[in-house]
């Protein structure tokens, strides 16, 4: 097990935005890039990192903008996708890494979709979990009933000041429950919940997290080609309860080489509820040649 105390913190900026990140494994090993998603932050990735690191991997797990220690710009338009791609960019390019391996999960998969699209040769391979090619998803959502149950809390997030305030009530028991009442019974401890409301009750995170999901509705994006050209790996807990499964297999569609796992007895929350078999088919995936 990861001591999550002898993670290195490292510190990147780019346009007056500083974000923070945690990082493991040989400085000279090949870079490695794990996305969270909302409502998380770096910590998301835990059971991964020690794993990938010694793998020979060099892993970076941000802090995304507007998460826990980085910052939080205020306008809805500072998390347009455009800037999210551009943040993951900077931080391989201070590193000065020309191509680098991409993880993400949750939003952070969202993002990842996106840098393949708009950066396909900056990336080496890219894996996903649970999140649909940005295509699939959009289509899914405009025409799918089910799809649009289940992202009821988009437009909610649409609101102003109503979902913050309803999220941080009661010591954040709207976010806790976001995560427990749709991952397996037991996934997250006391001690994770903790550690989530810590990264939530910094000054304006809250706020941040959703305005992503602002940014989203008001500021799509333009694709030129919808066809991913990177390898590609997709990983889906079929007990999703937010996102349909049948997405994951229509995503392969629009990669010219991607491979699908699906996982029949795991939720949204997949890399915490199945890390071994997460972390051997991550491994297995981003060394093959």
């Amino acid at each position: 097990m990861l001591d999550l105390n002898s993670l290195e913190d490292l510190w990147f900026e780019r346009d007056g935005v500083r974000l923070h990140a945690v990082a493991a494994g040989p400085t000279d090993g090949p870079l490695l890039i794990l996305l969270h998603g909302f409502p998380e932050f770096w910590y998301s990735w835990r059971k991964q990192i020690g794993p990938l690191a010694a793998a020979g991997f060099r892993v970076i797990a941000p802090d995304q903008r507007g998460y826990n220690l980085s910052s939080k710009p205020a306008r809805i338009s500072d998390y347009a996708v455009s800037n999210l791609t551009a943040d993951v960019i900077a931080i391989a390019d201070q590193l000065k890494h020309d191509k680098f391996f991409l993880s993400g999960h949750d939003w952070g998969a969202a993002v990842a979709w996106a840098i393949a699209l708009q950066y396909p040769q900056r990336l080496n391979k890219l894996a996903v979990l649970n999140v649909p090619h940005p295509v699939v998803f959009l289509r899914t959502i405009n025409g799918n009933p089910r799809q649009m149950l289940r992202s009821w809390y988009i437009a909610f997030f649409q609101l102003p000041r109503i979902p913050e305030w309803r999220f941080s009530a009661n010591n954040f028991a709207m976010g806790t429950r976001s995560l427990t009442a749709s991952s397996r019974p037991g996934t997250f401890t006391a001690e994770d919940l903790d550690r989530y409301r810590e990264a939530w009750s910094h000054p304006g995170t809250v706020t941040a997290m959703i305005n992503w999901y602002r940014a989203f509705a008001k500021h799509r994006p333009q694709l030129r080609d919808s066809q991913v050209h990177v390898p590609t790996r997709i990983l889906w807990g079929q007990l999703d309860k937010f996102l349909l499964a049948k997405m994951a297999q229509e995503s392969v569609k629009y990669c010219d080489s991607a491979e699908l796992t699906y996982f029949p007895n795991a939720s949204h929350w997949l890399q915490h509820e199945e890390p071994g078999n997460v972390n051997e088919a991550l491994i297995a995936f981003l060394q093959a040649t």
